[in-house]
Parts: structure tokens; C-alpha cells; sequence
């Protein structure tokens, strides 16, 4: 492999056509986004809905065709022609439970669809094997395997969409909020089974999520995103510990503290104004309309992610 990198995006966008009135005018879901994931890393991505996260994890494995930029997995630009071989590197596991499984296909046939697409046995016997093995390593019983998804709970049909995506035996796997609509006690098993498969496995994770403290428990490093755009990206305790950017530091002070006595003493930060609408951006900064530090320059241009240090990247003017 050339790269150090398993996966590399480079000045991603994503745009849909969307109709206001008689012209067409795009809405910019991803706008100009980079980032690179090592090999065996989980890199979190958090933000607001509606910011783009899940539409990152779609384009990175072409479930969206990208408007521009690129995606490399190990050094290999990912397009249209070789995107079938490179689904059995990269899976997806989403984040609804009850829509992403086929009601009418049993489980065994729900986790062994991948097995038949990439043609990965010999024989009916051998399938039903390998299924099985699936079965037992997201924690489901051997006996589950003649039932339908609707018998089973959020958590159980979740580990199935797990199992589903370990069938390839991927290198990268994009977990688009694989746990929020899951129950509290749920999504601690579901999230120390992808601990646990990613140690086994050495797999490399983009995880996708709203709860902050979730992110920064699983995460190597954790990128922060704001309409579309890329705020601040930062090694996981860095990042909770010294927010840099003006939005992160009011998301993090939105997390509730267990402490009540810190919880007293930690200021809320509330933000001015609602966020804008993805189809009417304001100019440069899209987050300045709602900003304090903002200033005349923030209307000119977005600011490049740069640099603070570290490796601590900072897309902001004035922090």
C-alpha cells in the first residue's frame, strides 16, 4: 500500500438538485470536506442534524455518486467501475434497525446476501456455515437464523445489520449512527462489540453519531461538522478537552455532566439565532450568522481547516 492512509477525501462535495419554484437550485450537503482515516482507526464525525454526516458516510461508499472531489481507499481512486470489487473492503451498517433489513428474507439470507453477491463459498453447506459463525460473533443464536427481521428487537436487528457487514470481511466500515435508535442500555453492548470486533478485526471505523460522549469513547480522533462544511477535526481527548472552534465548544457544553457540583459550575453556551438553511447559506463562514467572534472577514471567505498544533485542525478566522 502506498499511502499511510486507508481511506483519503480530498475537497468532497455533495450537492442535490433541489426545486424552488421554476429553477432548480443545489443544496449543499457536503462542501469541500477532506479528511484521512489510518488503517485500524475509528475517526468520529458529530454535529448537528442535518449538517452532513450520513451523507459523507453514503458518498464515501458511492451510495451517492459525489458532485466532486475524491475518495482513495489504500492509494486507489474509488469510481464507478471499480466500486463492486471495493464494496467487499468498505460496508456500511445504518442507522435504522427496522428499515434496513429486507422484511421478507430470513436472517440467514439478510447476512449471506453479501456472500452471494461477492461469490464467497463453495457450497449451500459451507454458507450456512459461515452464517452461523456471523451469527455468534455479533452475539445471536444459531437457532435465529430461520426467523424474519420483525421478530426480532432494535438491538437484535442491529447486530444482524453488524453481521451483515462483517460478512465480506471488510477493511473499513461506515457505522452511520448504528446506535441512536437503540435503548441507553443497548447501545453500550452494541458499541463494546464494535470495540471488541475492531481489536479482533483490525478494522477501521467511520463513526457516525450525535452523542459526544459516545464519540469520544470509541474514537481515535473526532472530526466536527456544521452545514456541510468541516469545523474542527482533533484527537479525541484534545478535542473535549481544548475545543478550539466557537461551535464545538458550545456542542460540548451542551454534553450533560454527571457531576452535579461541575455541572453547576460549567457554563452553558447558547447559541444566538437559527441555523441557517442549507438552500440560502450565508456567505464565507456558514456558521458566523450565529457566531460572537464573528467579524467582517468571516462574510468574505470560509476559512481553510488549518493546522493549531498537533495535528489539531481549526477552521475558524479569529480562534
Amino acid at each position: 500500500m502506498s499511502s499511510e492512509y486507508l481511506v483519503e477525501v480530498s475537497h468532497l462535495k455533495q450537492y442535490f438538485p433541489v426545486r424552488s419554484g421554476f429553477k432548480t437550485i443545489p443544496l449543499k450537503a457536503v462542501d469541500d470536506v477532506s479528511f484521512n482515516i489510518k488503517p485500524g482507526e475509528t475517526l468520529g464525525l458529530v454535529g448537528e442534524s442535518g449538517c452532513g454526516k450520513t451523507t459523507v458516510g453514503r458518498t464515501l461508499l458511492r451510495l451517492y455518486k459525489p458532485t466532486s472531489g475524491s475518495i482513495k481507499f489504500e492509494g486507489e481512486e474509488v469510481t464507478e467501475k471499480n466500486i463492486h470489487a471495493l464494496r467487499k473492503e468498505m460496508q456500511m451498517v445504518f442507522q435504522d434497525p427496522y428499515s434496513s433489513l429486507n422484511p421478507r428474507m430470513t436472517v440467514e439470507d439478510i447476512i449471506g446476501e453479501p456472500l452471494d453477491v461477492h461469490k464467497l463459498y463453495s457450497n449451500r453447506a459451507e454458507r450456512h456455515e459461515k452464517v452461523i459463525s456471523l451469527m455468534e460473533t455479533v452475539g445471536l443464536n444459531a437457532e435465529h437464523a430461520t426467523r424474519y427481521a420483525h421478530e426480532f428487537s432494535g438491538g437484535q436487528r442491529q447486530r444482524i445489520g453488524i453481521a451483515r457487514a462483517l460478512a465480506v470481511d471488510p477493511k473499513f466500515i461506515v457505522c452511520d449512527e448504528p446506535v441512536s435508535a437503540l435503548d441507553v442500555s443497548i447501545q453500550a453492548q452494541v458499541v463494546n462489540m464494535f470495540e471488541d470486533l475492531q481489536a479482533e478485526r483490525g478494522m477501521a471505523y467511520l463513526f457516525i453519531a450525535h452523542d459526544l460522549l459516545v464519540v469520544q469513547h470509541i474514537s481515535d480522533r473526532i472530526a466536527v461538522m456544521y452545514l456541510g462544511h468541516m469545523m474542527e477535526l482533533a484527537e479525541s481527548d484534545e478535542l473535549m478537552n481544548n475545543p478550539k472552534h466557537p461551535y464545538t465548544q458550545s456542542l460540548l457544553s451542551a454534553v450533560p455532566i454527571p457531576d452535579p457540583e461541575t455541572a453547576r459550575n460549567s457554563k452553558r453556551i447558547i447559541l444566538e439565532g437559527d441555523v441557517p438553511s442549507p438552500l440560502r447559506m450565508p456567505s464565507g463562514c456558514p456558521f458566523r450568522t450565529r457566531c460572537k467572534y464573528a467579524t467582517e472577514q468571516c462574510a468574505m471567505a470560509m476559512p481553510e481547516l488549518t493546522d493549531r498544533g498537533e495535528g489539531h485542525m481549526v477552521a475558524c478566522w479569529n480562534r
